[in-house]
């Protein structure tokens, strides 16, 4: 985490990083009512930048509609807020944490008495799923626990709430040895990982869970989408059951924190040769030319702190 002398924005102002506190009674601290982003910044060789801040601003208001949060501040100056958070705490890449909130006010289950709070946050973060992850990849398990069934949570929404159920995977998880999970949907087929969404490689073809798998719509993974396609390989979103997990050719997450990770075992059942495969490989590879500024950014995905 970031140093204690570090700096973070809360409603308007920037504090020192142990004075950014809230009350034991505010909302969300009770019923998890809050919604969030996880946002990261490159260092690149023009200099730091954020990685496609407009599509992560976006996907924040939306999830804070869907709980009926109205924002003091719009998406233009929050995007300015979290550019100077980035310029104030001297980070040259950094994981950003944007996060809106219900502060104190009546301690009841509606949240429409308390008033909504915003703050953000930065602070160096590696490779989420180990230094070594990224090359030789990651043994993972089927959960027990399964991602919401339809009309229950919304899972295109991402808020604080939500990831108690992947809290809960990734808990067994890492007691039963492994490095993450993947949970199923309602209906018994594949979800995505406790954070990450999750894509199969067959015969060339990548696939991944449609949105109604129970997915949150990555940022990623629509940069995976996107590559895929200037390479041309065929990609397709399509519900996937269980058991072709363990017969893919490749597997892999992506993620915010996670980038492109590889998946080289399920269960104990080694993928594919058990190791980095070539489609992801690929994918893999431009992405981080992309983010480390090694290749032109020719879809505009970074925003540079001035």
């Amino acid at each position: 985490m970031q140093s204690a002398t570090g700096k973070i924005w809360m409603d308007g102002e920037f504090v020192d990083y142990e004075n950014a506190t809230i009350h034991v009674l505010s909302h969300v601290v009770h019923y998890g009512s809050g919604v969030f982003e996880g946002i990261r910044c490159y260092e690149t060789r023009e200099g730091p930048a954020v990685f496609r801040l407009k599509e992560h601003l976006k996907r924040l208001y939306d999830s804070s509609k869907v709980y009926r949060m109205e924002i003091p501040y719009s998406m233009e100056e929050m995007s300015d807020v979290i550019l100077e958070t980035v310029k104030i705490n001297d980070l040259k890449s950094c994981y950003i944490r944007p996060l809106f909130y219900r502060g104190l006010g009546e301690l009841g289950v509606s949240p429409l008495p308390c008033p909504v709070k915003c703050m953000v946050a930065v602070w160096p973060w590696g490779t989420y799923l180990g230094d070594d992850a990224l090359q030789d990849g990651v043994s993972v398990r089927v959960s027990s626990w399964n991602r919401p069934a339809p009309n229950t949570f919304p899972s295109m929404a991402k808020a604080s709430g939500n990831y108690l159920n992947s809290q809960l995977m990734k808990i067994e998880a890492l007691e039963s040895g492994y490095d993450e999970a993947i949970a199923l949907d309602h209906y018994g087929y594949v979800s995505e990982g406790s954070g990450e969404n999750i894509f199969i490689v067959r015969n060339g073809v990548i696939y991944t869970p449609p949105s109604s798998s129970s997915i949150l719509p990555g940022i990623t993974r629509h940069c995976v989408f996107t590559l895929a396609r200037e390479f041309d390989i065929r990609i397709h979103q399509h519900v996937i059951p269980r058991e072709a997990l363990y017969i893919s050719d490749e597997v892999f997450f992506s993620g915010t924190a996670a980038e492109i990770t590889p998946v080289t075992k399920i269960d104990n059942i080694v993928i594919g040769q058990g190791s980095l495969g070539p489609i992801t490989e690929r994918i893999q590879s431009e992405f981080f030319k992309i983010v480390r500024g090694d290749t032109p950014d020719r879809h505009d995905w970074f925003t540079f702190v001035k």
